[in-house]
């Protein structure tokens, strides 16, 4: 049993996906081709600003990228709409899962760390209100070094954190790039592919684990 598990949040824990549900009353059957194109230029802008050394929060990332996604699609969001889109990613759900496995996974031994782009405020009060912040030992933020995955200083500042060697931390994630990010600094990697048309980039790093769901990784760690 591994000893030490870091948990991506936003898409690993907490479902993003619902702002789709916010985004028909405006969109309609466009929400969630809409919903795809926000959340790509989101992650885009966080890698642009980690390479460019010009790091903002998350929230502004999600913010810009709100905007660009709006002029790009022309999509009939005002102000308001666009400020109550926002909102909605402090109030985004679990994943059916993620409860039970957390609480699994705490009795059989493991730390667990909540491991995000997100700021530590932001993220500790997601999980909050979620029900999952009180199984973690600790939310850690890239916040405190001021760039974003899959930087390796992000994944050198969680070993750091953790005080827990490469091989025997794990990086558990649904999101290609934090896998491949974590493996390339040492780290052992589960990929959690929660869609059937996730793919993982051919870069010839495979995950230590692949599982469809976060009770299945428990599980398999038991073993």
């Amino acid at each position: 049993m591994p000893a030490t598990l870091a948990f991506d949040v936003y898409g690993t824990l907490i479902d993003p996906s619902d702002v789709v549900r916010q985004l028909r009353q405006w969109l309609g059957p466009k929400a969630e081709d809409f919903y795809r194109h926000w959340r790509d230029k989101q992650l885009e802008y966080s890698f642009r600003r980690g390479l460019m050394g010009a790091y903002v929060d998350f929230s502004q990332c999600t913010r810009e990228a709100l905007a660009y996604t709006c002029a790009a699609e022309q999509a009939p969001l005002d102000a308001q709409a666009q400020q109550q889109l926002l909102d909605a990613w402090a109030h985004l759900p679990a994943f059916a899962d993620s409860a039970a496995a957390l609480t699994l996974l705490r009795a059989q031994g493991a730390r667990l760390y909540a491991f995000s782009n997100g700021s530590r405020s932001a993220v500790r009060a997601l999980l909050a209100q979620a029900g999952l912040l009180d199984v973690f030992h600790e939310v850690i933020s890239v916040e405190d070094v001021r760039s974003f995955k899959p930087a390796p200083a992000v994944y050198q500042h969680l070993l750091s954190c953790t005080q827990s060697p490469p091989a025997e931390t794990w990086l558990i994630s649904s999101n290609p790039f934090d896998v491949l990010g974590a493996a390339h600094a040492g780290l052992r990697c589960a990929w959690i592919k929660r869609s059937a048309n996730s793919v993982l980039d051919p870069w010839g790093i495979e995950p230590d684990l692949q599982t469809a769901s976060l009770l299945e990784l428990a599980e398999r760690l038991a073993r």
